[in-house]
């Protein structure tokens, strides 16, 4: 994608009316745009504050000219921002009167994606510019500041390093097959390739915590009718949302609440009872509470700790299993703890087998050990060194690079393919080199800064 060599300018701030508001100007135009507006010779980096003229000298308004030259500017063009009162008619003026000298209004993110294509930032930085100001609590805002200052590019880049040192050592080796230096026997190569996939793990952990905090973890409320479902949805959420009754299948559709646990965004949704049922409204509900199982993040299954634990209850255990995808996805909470005289047998079965969470959602009982559950799952309370703001796209491609070195270190070890081997690292350096921009098709770079708000 080539950059444009049009002038482009757009409001910097949100509409309406306030203290101040900021057009941004970029591109050779610049500079004569705030001689016009100014009538004043601007130094760089320096706050002018004066009127701001019309063509025929009229006064629009008063205000600060900062004028930022290229390449030492955001998009490494010339830059300047107009910084005048924020009102909506004054703000318009001044745009008119800057669209009059050929220049145009910049279409979503171009300010940014000049910034990428002037290689001032990367594509996972641009991103980052983006995910700061939509971001949804202080800890969001703390990873999308470590992204935005190159911290998870570092990372990414680091890696593609260290690929491209090992992929030279096995090119060179089969190159010169004279000097019978026999790489795949050398297990100093499959350290090296084990330490490199050791390296993206922790880089995945990290970026996966950063995912979470961008879009929320979806979380499903699931389990029999009368379970305590919508009690626990109202416990988390800090107020009723779902109505509550001692009469089984209440809840006979799903119920969305977005929550914060520590900064961490949640959006959960408490769904029908599960059983068999020839009722068609709890059918329909009861369909419907499959298909959010299907896409959630983390599974609750709520059980009812009071009743005697049957075989219907292992065979929702393994079928949720199976419809997710994961065991890991799934956490049992048992619920009524405070009413329960006992446990089954077949419960402690299950306590071997999954994540488990004894709580009362009626007395609040427990309710912090299912939160601390719920930080565990998302990477919060561990070890691992604090996250940045990441996307989807992201964790595909980190995943697709270490399917690829997975796929390289298998032909060391087996097939003893050396063509191979190098190819599978090739294709791990190139979906590494997705992430920052490295090697990015144009129409993901439409998708990507289209997204972005006017003036960024």
């Amino acid at each position: 994608m080539a950059v444009s060599s049009e002038t482009i300018c757009a409001v910097a701030t949100p509409s309406g009316r306030g203290g101040i508001s900021v057009i941004r100007v970029s591109g050779a135009l610049a500079y004569q745009v705030a001689e016009s507006l100014t009538s004043l010779k601007l130094i760089p980096r320096h706050a002018h504050y004066g009127p701001f003229y019309s063509a025929d000298s009229e006064v629009i308004d008063s205000g600060i000219a900062l004028y930022f030259p290229g390449p030492d500017s955001f998009t490494g063009e010339d830059v300047i921002e107009i910084q005048a009162h924020g009102g909506p008619f004054v703000i318009d003026m001044l745009l008119q009167e800057i669209l009059t000298q050929g220049v145009r209004l910049a279409n979503p993110g171009e300010f940014s994606e000049r910034a990428f294509l002037n290689d001032k930032i990367d594509l996972a930085q641009a991103e980052a510019i983006a995910d700061l100001i939509e971001s949804n609590s202080i800890e969001a805002a703390r990873f999308a500041v470590r992204s935005l200052q190159g911290e998870f590019s570092a990372l990414i880049n680091s890696l593609i390093d260290s690929i491209v040192e090992l992929r030279k050592y096995i090119e060179a080796a089969m190159d010169f097959p004279e000097e019978e230096v026999d790489f795949l026997a050398e297990g100093d190569v499959e350290n090296r390739l084990g330490e490199i996939m050791n390296g993206l793990d922790e880089v995945l952990a990290r970026a996966r915590q950063g995912t979470i905090m961008k879009d929320g973890l979806h979380v499903v409320i699931a389990g029999e009718p009368n379970a305590g479902k919508s009690s626990l949805l109202n416990v988390l959420a800090g107020q009723s949302r779902a109505i509550v009754t001692d009469i089984a299948g209440t809840t006979r559709d799903t119920l969305r609440e977005h929550i914060s646990i520590d900064g961490m965004p949640l959006h959960i949704i408490d769904t029908a009872g599960l059983h068999n049922s020839n009722d068609i409204v709890e059918q329909e509900g009861i369909k419907r509470a499959w298909k959010e199982i299907t896409e959630a993040d983390l599974v609750l299954l709520v059980i009812d700790a009071t009743k005697t634990f049957d075989p219907d209850t292992n065979e929702l255990v393994t079928a949720i299993k199976n419809v997710n995808g994961n065991s890991l996805n799934l956490i049992l909470v048992f619920n009524k703890t405070d009413l329960a005289e006992h446990s089954s047998v077949h419960e402690e079965e299950l306590l071997r087998a999954y994540s488990c969470v004894h709580l009362s959602a009626k007395s609040g009982q427990g309710i912090d050990l299912l939160k601390t559950a719920l930080k565990d799952f998302a990477g919060l309370n561990t070890t691992v060194e604090g996250g940045f703001i990441s996307r989807r796209r992201h964790l595909d491609a980190l995943e697709k690079s270490r399917g690829f070195l997975s796929s390289a270190l298998e032909q060391m070890t087996s097939s003893k393919a050396g063509e191979l081997v190098a190819e599978d690292m090739r294709e791990a350096h190139l979906a590494l080199e997705v992430i920052t921009g490295k090697y990015t098709s144009d129409d993901l770079l439409g998708e990507i800064f289209s997204s972005f708000c006017i003036g960024k």
